[in-house]
This record gives C-alpha cells, structure tokens and sequence, in this order.
C-alpha cells in the first residue's frame, strides 16, 4: 500500500513537472536567519501532534512532515523552476522510498493502536492537515528558497538517513512559511522584489530608461 502511494506521489508530481511553464527569471531572495534547533516530534508549534506516540513514531512524524512540506513545495514553487524543488522531490521520493515507506507504515500502524476501527480514517484527516499546515501566501517566497536548500540535502542523504535532515530542518522549514521580508534590501517589499522580476522588454525605451507605465520616468 505504501509503495502505491508513494508511486502515485512521483507521478502526480512528474505531471506537473510536465505542465510547469518555465519562468523567464531567476530567482533572488535573501530568507531571514530560520536556524531552528533539532525536531523531537512533540514541540507545539511543529505542525502535528500525536499523543502517546513512541520514539519511534514521533521520528517517524517528523520524516513525514518534512516530506509533505516539500512535496508542497514541489508544487507551488514551479515559478521559479531554477530553485528545483520539483526534479529535487521526484529524485527524493525514489531515492528513498524504502524508508519512506517504513515511516508510512509506522504512523498508520500508530493510528490504528489508538483508534483500530478509525485508524486509517484518522491518519488520512491528519495527512490533510499536514498538507494544509504547509500552506502560505505573504510567506511563499521564503519558504520556496528554504524548501530548494532542504530538498538538496534530503536528496544527497544516504539511504536510511533521511530522519537525520527531518530532524535537523524541519522546524526551519516550518518557520519559513511566516513572513519575513527580504534581507538583503530590506527597504524593499515583497511586492516590489516580485514586480522587478516580471518586467518585460515593453518597459524599457530605446535608451534602457524604464517606462512610465512599468514605475518609471520615462516617456
């Protein structure tokens, strides 16, 4: 069961990949500081909590939380496809799909201990609320530049190390969705870091002076 749904994961994920447009920008974005001590599983701002979990369930809700996070990211971060949080998370989940799979069937296994008759039904409500308490707007872009830098040290783990990068990132990850502003500029808003990046050839006049209806001067 497992191994299906991550399957479907990969796939639904290389769909998209297929139907990005590519961004005609790079993307700059300096994140405030987000370093964040090492995850436990039972903090109360970790997004998810499983009371009376085990050691062992607790590591395995922080794998599968991060995972999430950067699933998310694999999605709305695609305009920008030089951040790679797409091809980062389909390699991720091949890569390491056999301890994926083992942390699924941990907290399922943890879900129905405490529930067996709604066991499967509860863990499916808190895969929705793990993807939905990954969801952000004023935050995006930070959490988008933290989700590429993630992605990259969960997909060079080592096999049956990624509960390592779990713990070691997923608070930071979780931090990323609140807003925090540019800091190389900070002077400058989120809306104009993003209008300076989609400003087309019809901006500008012969002599490179922004045009009047892009912001500038000129006629």
């Amino acid at each position: 069961m497992a191994s299906t749904w991550l399957g479907r994961i990969a796939a639904f994920a290389l769909a998209a990949c297929a139907a990005a447009t590519p961004a005609s920008a790079q993307f700059f974005w300096k994140a405030p500081d987000l370093t964040s001590p090492a995850a436990r599983g039972d903090e109360p701002n970790i997004g998810f909590s499983l009371p009376g979990a085990t050691p062992e369930e607790l590591r395995a809700g922080v794998l599968w939380n991060m995972r999430t996070g950067l699933n998310v990211a694999a999605l709305q971060c695609q305009f920008d496809p030089t951040l790679l949080t797409l091809n980062q998370y389909n390699h991720l989940i091949n890569h390491h799909r056999v301890e994926l799979a083992d942390a699924y069937q941990t907290l399922l296994g943890y879900f129905r201990r405490i529930d067996r008759r709604q066991g499967q039904s509860n863990f499916d409500k808190f895969g929705d609320r793990t993807y939905n308490g990954f969801s952000t707007v004023r935050g995006q872009l930070t959490f988008c530049a933290t989700a590429a830098q993630v992605g990259r040290q969960a997909l060079f783990a080592p096999r049956g190390e990624l509960w390592r990068v779990a713990q070691q990132r997923l608070l930071e990850l979780r931090r990323s969705l609140l807003p925090g502003g540019e800091q190389q500029f900070p002077a400058a808003s989120v809306q104009q870091v993003q209008f300076a990046r989609v400003l087309g050839p019809d901006c500008f006049d012969r002599r490179d002076r922004l045009r009047r209806q892009c912001g500038g001067r000129a006629r």
